[in-house]
């Protein structure tokens, strides 16, 4: 069935990835299994995104095993025309789907999946937790192997002890019951590295299950010869261990690394918040605070963190971080909105009807992903583990060449404890495990990055670019003053009203000094580095800089924001910045080991008071614009610096995407950013210097553990190749090299973390 399905729509290239691609067809489905995705309040729980034509669904394909299966799925367009992309997640064994919903139903793409041999898991009561992430069957084929492995041992007593003449016959007796609890082990428990060691063969590469399942087989069938000859009790002791203990380890390594990803996934990853309505009082929440029935008030080109109803203002969403098309969607007042939509006209008002999900905010950052750089060179640990297997290989046939002159008797030991003992996991691990804990380190202390490539880039930046407004400077504290010709009660009220829909920092300050006035705003436009207007009771208003408000520039004035009403310049308000209480420290310890340069769109006021902190080498430039810091960060690449740009994510957010290491700044705020590598509390700028110490440990830490691991290795052949270490020994240490690499990268890098008091 599935054949012909593939066979009509030419895509029999799935058959060409794998020798034997796909799973079994032969259990049926019920035609009404999936009725119930044609319900409206189960669909909206499932659904990420929707729109007049599209919808956005992910599910998780427990089916997915090998390269045919990604791509059979990815090109599920091409099967059916409802279809518009499926992109698979394979490490997560998701598929991301759009589809047209007036060509095919939700169930309908369910059925889809399930006709070609990919039935989603869908579990309604688990929505909100994690999956099941360690498999069901693997804690069987461990339960199974470890009662085999306990019996045989027992049973493996007298023989070790020896018995007397007369008691031969009990002997052969516990010689083939050792043999017979040997089977399950062999054909059910080392079922994972027979399906690890054949999917590898079939790409014509060598993985480390290969040498571990042909260890497996050459003591299995050694033990049989023995028994069956009469010669020995064979090693179904040390066979059912390797098993035993190879799964445990590889239960643990599991485990381990899945609750990283679910860290990584799940939890407050962005230390972001959003303003929460509650008895006429703004209270800025952290998104994970956020529960179904909160009324949040969404500003100016803010995310929108949870799907709600729409209860005040007009809304233009930008769905470009989700469906790519930056046309603004109008909604109206009890409009459905989606999460992951930015909103691009004003202030509006939210009603929550689904928690945050942070798991699809983290989907959405990481999809946003910069440009392709240029193809780095592979790292030494992947190369030695590439062909590590070979090595193993090629150490076990002159192992075995060297005994067959000396002395046979070896060469069985030997050899098996080869195989078993050499494990290139820990290499692999070391890197893995070690980016993990800095990475959630970092995330303790304020800085949230998007991903472990993040740690390598920063810990190879020489400079460091600031801008200055919202990132050195603080937008909790201004003193402003106002210069101009008298303004009223209503309209300063409308000032507050029009600053209060912008998130800049200035405005920021003005709606503090002001005090924040809920009055409808119309036809609200921002215009990012220059100003703000909008209508308010049938007046036209307008905040900005002097060039925006009055077409002309005064270089000396300090930081101002201008007025103007129905287009009459009425006065200017005065901001006399205040400085972080750790930024001048700061500046003074990353001075003597990177370039430093303030990127200001404020005009040169503020020049001597920066040059106190920084000194005279550092690179100070005044009344720039977005496209002034791009420039300027355009040019320094060109030098060969590696650059980190540190900014509010708005004014800056093109100069974040063109340097190497992009940091957006978060003061209580929603300023979900896509062109940030990273987000950085506010609050932890302070700690910017430790950061970056941390992130160039991280490389000395991973050098150690591979250290570690290569001398495991070595010390291990090492007598191996004697035929000195009993494969059992060789099984137990085996996984507890690739434990011991865990708790060395946790120690160091939680020790260290604790000397740079992070």
């Amino acid at each position: 069935m599935v054949y012909q399905l593939l066979n009509r729509h030419e895509l029999c290239d799935y058959y060409d990835l794998n020798t034997n691609p796909g799973q079994s067809q032969r259990i049926t489905v019920r035609k009404d299994k999936f009725s119930f995705l044609e319900d409206t309040g189960i669909q909206q729980e499932l659904i990420h995104f929707k729109d007049d034509s599209t919808t956005h669904i992910t599910f998780y394909l427990p089916q997915i095993h090998c390269s045919s299966c990604l791509y059979l799925l990815e090109n599920l367009h091409k099967i059916n025309a409802g279809i518009i992309k499926a992109t698979v997640q394979f490490t997560r064994k998701e598929v991301d789907i759009i589809f047209h919903h007036n060509i095919l139903s939700l169930r309908g793409v369910a059925e889809l999946l399930t006709s070609i041999g990919y039935e989603p898991y869908i579990s309604l009561q688990q929505l909100k937790k994690a999956k099941p992430r360690i498999p069901r069957t693997l804690i069987y084929q461990l339960g199974v192997a470890g009662f085999c492995f306990a019996n045989i041992m027992l049973m493996s007593f007298p023989e070790y002890l020896g018995l007397e003449k007369a008691e031969q016959e009990l002997q052969y007796a516990f010689r083939y019951l050792n043999l017979l609890l040997a089977l399950p082990v062999l054909l059910f428990s080392a079922e994972p590295f027979y399906t690890s060691a054949w999917k590898s063969l079939k790409h014509r590469f060598l993985n480390i299950d290969a040498p571990i399942v042909l260890a497996i087989w050459v003591t299995f069938l050694r033990s049989v010869v023995e028994v069956i000859t009469d010669t020995g009790g064979g090693y179904f002791d040390s066979f059912s261990g390797i098993v035993f203990f190879m799964l445990i380890g590889r239960v643990l390594q599991d485990k381990t690394y899945q609750q990283l990803s679910f860290e990584r996934d799940y939890t407050s990853y962005f230390p972001i918040a959003v303003t929460v309505l509650k008895d006429d009082t703004e209270i800025p929440t952290a998104l994970p605070s956020i529960k179904p029935g909160d009324t949040l008030s969404i500003h100016q080109d803010e995310l929108i963190p949870a799907d709600g109803i729409l209860t005040k203002g007009r809304a233009y969403i930008d769905y470009s971080f989700v469906t790519g098309e930056s046309l603004p969607v109008l909604k109206e007042v009890g409009e459905l909105i989606y999460a992951g939509g930015k909103q691009t006209a004003g202030t509006i008002e939210l009603l929550t009807i689904k928690e945050v999900a942070q798991s699809y905010l983290t989907r959405l950052w990481n999809q946003a992903d910069k440009p392709a750089q240029k193809e780095k060179g592979i790292s030494f640990v992947h190369l030695l583990s590439r062909y590590f297997t070979y090595i193993v290989f090629g150490i076990a046939l002159l192992t075995a060449a060297y005994w067959w002159a000396v002395d046979t008797t070896k060469i069985w030991p030997a050899v098996t404890a080869i195989l078993i003992i050499a494990c290139p996991c820990a290499l692999l691990l070391s890197n893995t495990f070690t980016n993990g804990n800095i990475l959630r380190i970092f995330s303790r202390n304020g800085l949230y990055l998007r991903n472990a490539q993040a740690i390598e880039e920063m810990a190879g930046i020489n400079e460091i670019v600031f801008d200055k407004t919202g990132t050195l400077t603080t937008t909790t504290k201004h003193a402003v003053d106002y210069t101009g010709d008298a303004l009223t009660i209503v309209q300063l009220e409308a000032i507050s009203a029009l600053a209060g829909n912008s998130r800049h920092p200035l405005s920021k300050a003005l709606v503090q000094h002001l005090g924040r006035k809920r009055i409808p705003v119309e036809q609200f436009r921002e215009r990012i580095g220059k100003g703000i207007e909008g209508s308010i009771n049938g007046s036209r208003y307008a905040l900005g800089s002097q060039q925006f408000i009055c077409g002309t520039k005064n270089p000396t004035g300090g930081t101002r924001v201008y007025v103007s009403i129905d287009g009459q310049l009425k006065g200017f308000f005065q901001f006399h910045n205040f400085y972080r209480d750790e930024v001048s420290a700061l500046l003074t310890r990353i001075q003597p080991d990177y370039t430093l340069a303030i990127l200001s769109g404020d005009n040169e006021n503020e020049r001597y008071q920066l040059e106190k902190m920084v000194g005279k080498n550092t690179t100070l430039l005044f009344h720039q614009q977005p496209q002034d810091k791009l420039r300027y960060i355009e040019i320094e690449k060109e030098k060969g610096k590696k650059i980190m740009m540190i900014g509010d994510g708005l004014n800056d957010a093109i100069a974040l995407q063109e340097s190497d290491m992009g940091i957006a700044i978060a003061e209580h705020s929603n300023t979900f950013t896509p062109a940030s590598d990273g987000i950085l509390d506010a609050s932890s700028l302070g700690k910017l210097d430790r950061f970056l110490l941390l992130a160039k440990g991280n490389k000395q830490i991973v050098i150690a553990s591979f250290v570690m691991s290569i001398l495991y290795n070595i010390i291990g052949l090492y007598f191996a190749v004697q035929g000195e270490l009993s494969p059992l020994v060789a099984a137990i240490l085996m996984p507890s090299s690739s434990l011991s690499i865990i708790l060395l990268t946790y120690g160091a890098s939680g020790i260290y973390a604790r000397k740079l008091q992070l």
